[in-house]
């Protein structure tokens, strides 16, 4: 029923529209995203002892920072574009935020106010990012009625259509593309799943060993979702930077999991001694 209804459905940017404002779907889901995030960064610190007060600054702080590093990030990659069209920097409500920007950011804010506070940085990154998946997995159905961020052309019963504006100029002639955004929105749910269980197990083990432990449960997230990333990149058609003829998110995507496992054997290695 889900790929029918999204093989015939033509998604609209706009939610509604109450006077003088406008609430656009994208922006919805990028609240629900951070609104769900925001609980399980909670339930989860406060399972670790963490202050409520410490756990609120510190969400805003990333959010806020996350952001910022979101939508410079996407700028960036784009400048041409926006070089050309300045006023459309600030147009968040048209799309534009990328999640490698944002964790850039997000782990800048982690280690300073996880030094002036005092605090496990490597504890407060394993409870942030089951919180960063279940927010990905939500806000990504924000692309979905933007129509942005699509895949190849396919003849597949869940292919999704796609606006002839909106199409590359290389495809304007196909109708039905693959739905990159349900695919990496599935898949960062897993690794929310995933995430959430290894928390719980390691809670419910002896507190010496899970001290020992803390920081692999963030470069799980790293490496899962990063091969998510690159599975979703080597589909999309979207115009991004290109290095040696390969797509930047893709070869970002690809270092940060390599270095993520690097990081994650030597830990493994530490736990087992």
């Amino acid at each position: 029923m889900a790929g029918i209804f999204l093989h015939t459905f033509q998604p609209p940017p706009v939610l509604a529209r109450v006077g003088p404002f406008t609430i656009h779907w994208y922006g919805l889901f990028l609240s629900l995203g951070a609104l769900a995030g925001y609980v399980v960064w909670l339930r989860l610190g406060r399972a670790y002892r963490l202050k409520s007060v410490q756990l609120e600054t510190l969400f805003f702080l990333t959010v806020l920072a996350g952001f910022v590093g979101a939508r410079l990030y996407h700028v960036l990659n784009e400048w041409p574009y926006y070089a050309a069209r300045p006023t459309e920097i600030l147009a968040i409500w048209n799309g534009g935020l990328a999640i490698h920007g944002a964790l850039l950011a997000g782990l800048a804010v982690f280690m300073v106010y996880a030094r002036r506070a005092k605090l496990s940085f490597p504890l407060l990154a394993d409870i942030v990012v089951p919180a960063v998946a279940l927010g990905q997995a939500i806000g990504r159905w924000g692309n979905y009625f933007n129509q942005e961020l699509f895949g190849r052309p396919t003849a597949l019963p869940w292919g999704i259509p796609i606006e002839i504006v909106k199409r590359p100029p290389e495809l304007v002639t196909s109708e039905f593309f693959h739905p990159t955004f349900l695919y990496e929105s599935i898949g960062s749910l897993l690794v929310f799943v995933i995430l959430i269980f290894l928390h719980r197990r390691r809670l419910a083990g002896p507190e010496p060993r899970g001290r020992v432990s803390y920081g692999i449960i963030a470069l799980i997230y790293f490496i899962a979702e990063s091969l998510v990333r690159t599975v979703t990149e080597l589909l999309r058609v979207d115009q991004v930077p290109l290095v040696a003829g390969v797509r930047l998110p893709l070869l970002v995507s690809i270092l940060i999991a390599l270095l993520a496992a690097v990081i994650l054997v030597r830990r493994m290695k530490g736990v087992r001694a």
